[in-house]
């Protein structure tokens, strides 16, 4: 969920209007305490003015902590149920 994340941060670099949610419904992403991700056309700014590189971590699938630094983590603690993955993109009236 987090490396969708952040590959949908690349592609939505500057882009203004769409927004993406990845995350596990059982509150945990792989090996992380993080549910998942939220991402959008400033993800990768934000990332970047704390001094982390978004190509250079997806590479290295160290999207958490890429998102830990830039603050787009969903933190949920576990939910005691799971029901898989869910992704929302959110596209805001107008934009094409």
């Amino acid at each position: 969920n987090q490396e969708l994340a952040l590959a949908a941060a690349l592609e939505l670099d500057g882009v203004r209007g769409v927004s993406l949610l990845a995350a596990g419904t059982d509150g945990t992403d792989g090996p992380t305490d993080a549910a998942g991700a939220f991402a959008d056309g400033t993800s990768v700014a934000r990332g970047r003015a704390t001094g982390r590189d978004a190509r250079a971590d997806l590479e290295r699938n160290d999207s958490n902590g890429f998102f830990a630094a830039e603050g787009g983590l969903v933190m949920t603690g576990p939910t005691q149920t799971n029901v898989m993955d869910v992704a929302l993109l959110l596209r805001e009236p107008g934009v094409s």
